[in-house]
Order: C-alpha cells, then sequence, then structure tokens
C-alpha cells in the first residue's frame, strides 16, 4: 500500500501569494464552479499558471468578494459584470438604474402590505364584496 504525501506549495506571482481553486472557494465559502462560472461570463478575472491552472491572487480573490456583493444587494450577473466595467459612468448608471428598480420594488411590497392588512382585518365575507378591496385590485 502505497502512503500519499500531501503538500501545500505557496506560489509566488509578483511577490503575492496565490491560491488554487479550490482554495479560494474555500476562503470565499463558495463552490468552484461559482468561481468557474463568473469567469466564464466575464465577471471575474483570472490568471493561468503554466500548465494552464488558475491561479487566484489576492486582486482576484477581492474581485470574487465584489461580485458576491453586488449578487448579495440583488444585481444580477450580467449588471455585475457591466458594474465591474472600468468606464465609472458605465458602472454609476447600472448601479443607479439597480436603486430605481428596488424603490419601485418597495412601493409594490408597500402597497401589498396595505391590501392585505386591509383583507384581513376586512368585515366582507368575500373580497369582492368590499369596495376597497375592489379599489385595491384595480390599481394593480
Amino acid at each position: 500500500m502505497l502512503d500519499t504525501l500531501r503538500i501545500h506549495v505557496d506560489i509566488k506571482a509578483s511577490g503575492r501569494v496565490v491560491k488554487n481553486i479550490g482554495e479560494a472557494a474555500a476562503e470565499l465559502g463558495i463552490e468552484t464552479h461559482v468561481l468557474r462560472h463568473w469567469e466564464r461570463v466575464g465577471a471575474l478575472t483570472v490568471l493561468r499558471d503554466g500548465n494552464g491552472y488558475r491561479v487566484y491572487d489576492d486582486d482576484a480573490v477581492e474581485q470574487a468578494r465584489t461580485v458576491m456583493k453586488l449578487r448579495r444587494v440583488g444585481l444580477s450577473l450580467p449588471e455585475v459584470t457591466a458594474a465591474m466595467t472600468p468606464k465609472k459612468s458605465v458602472a454609476q448608471a447600472i448601479v443607479k438604474a439597480k436603486i430605481t428598480a428596488l424603490e419601485d420594488e418597495i412601493a409594490r411590497r408597500r402597497q401589498a402590505i396595505v391590501f392585505l392588512q386591509h383583507t384581513a382585518e376586512c368585515q366582507h365575507r368575500y373580497l369582492d364584496d368590499c369596495p376597497d378591496c375592489a379599489r385595491f385590485a384595480r390599481e394593480s
């Protein structure tokens, strides 16, 4: 039976420690396939070593963290990719459009809460019998 010896080697690129995809994914708390997908769609730029393996330096890991933050606040992956463009005006336009969309969603949710609060307290057996419920339905 052969014994396996596992050695961890820190590769230095330009004086910085780099990680393989598994190490980067573990540090970020995500699966490796997510990092591959982000790279494939252009949301993440990753260096390759001489054998073609992905290597994640500090910049790539930080870029992945930024992708995660932007996804967490509601940007789609295409929006993330566009927002990470070097041109600041493009990024700002994407973010401002997302803010407007979120504000619209908040207004719709507030209307839904008002409607549901009314229906919870409504004295009518059927919503169709209530003029206020009918008004809410027309506003939708």
